[in-house]
């Protein structure tokens, strides 16, 4: 059997992983130390080709291309989604959180190529590590919510809906975007315990919970300012009104015809 696809027996079922190393291994039988690079190699690209495609920021492309300005001028200075919707309206959003989805998705889908599961949740990590500290701008970016959201996604979508739920169950309850993904990151390691536990996957999940965890503290940690302005009563709240007004005015700007045009 080709070794191009790792085969993980679990209880009830066989997770079949993609896995580039051991083809390369396989096909060229390569000696231990080779071998053994190999693995090394393909580790190390699991870390820097996702970082690199993280790097890549949506918001600050579209913000400079389309809008001829840079959203970490405006707002709260942050290269994400929230301040996209805040400052370029919910078209801006959209696509930037649709870059992102195509980003994050690549790249763990990448990860798990190269390296199987330990790739998957490397790449998982470092596509949302160079979204939060890119590259190619300063290593001023996003917060990495919505990266890490699509990561958990492409590794296990019940954790994500459990991510989601959350999320939205406390952006509802209390209208702070920031409090709603703070909470998110926290439930975000247990979510993929959860996830393993139901579909009887807990065995091979260890790498995922790793990557979870990190990904948790890092996403926190970018929250620390609107977790003090939330303390101290001075962080905006999302006003759910404003986008209904918005579809209003859009149907009320419509000319009416004149009085003898109409038929």
């Amino acid at each position: 059997m080709n070794n191009f696809f790792a085969m993980t027996s679990t209880d009830n079922t066989i997770q079949v992983l993609w896995d580039l190393r051991y083809w390369v291994i396989d096909t060229f039988s390569l000696t231990n130390t080779a071998a053994s690079i190999a693995v090394i190699g393909a580790a190390l690209l699991s870390i820097i080709l996702p970082y690199l495609i993280g790097s890549i920021n949506p918001a600050i492309l579209i913000s400079t291309l389309i809008y001829h300005d840079d959203i970490r001028t405006h707002g709260s200075g942050n290269a994400g989604t929230t301040n996209m919707l805040r400052t370029f309206g919910p078209k801006a959003a959209v696509a930037t959180l649709l870059l992102d989805f195509g980003k994050a998705a690549i790249a763990t889908l990448l990860g798990r190529l190269l390296f199987g599961l330990w790739g998957q949740a490397l790449a998982g990590f470092f596509v949302g590590f160079g979204h939060m500290f890119p590259l190619y701008y300063r290593f001023r970016g996003g917060k990495g919510v919505a990266c890490f959201g699509i990561v958990a996604l492409v590794i296990n979508p019940l954790a994500f809906l459990i991510i989601v739920g959350t999320f939205l169950i406390v952006l509802i309850g209390t209208r702070f975007v920031s409090l709603a993904s703070v909470m998110a990151a926290i439930i975000y390691p247990m979510a993929f315990h959860w996830a393993a536990i139901f579909t009887k996957t807990s065995e091979v999940n260890g790498p995922n919970m790793l990557m979870a965890f990190l990904a948790a503290c890092f996403v926190v940690f970018m929250h620390r300012e609107n977790l003090k302005r939330i303390w101290n009563n001075e962080e905006s709240k999302i006003d759910f009104s404003k986008f209904k007004k918005k579809k209003k005015k859009k149907k009320s700007d419509g000319k009416e015809p004149p009085a003898g045009d109409a038929k």
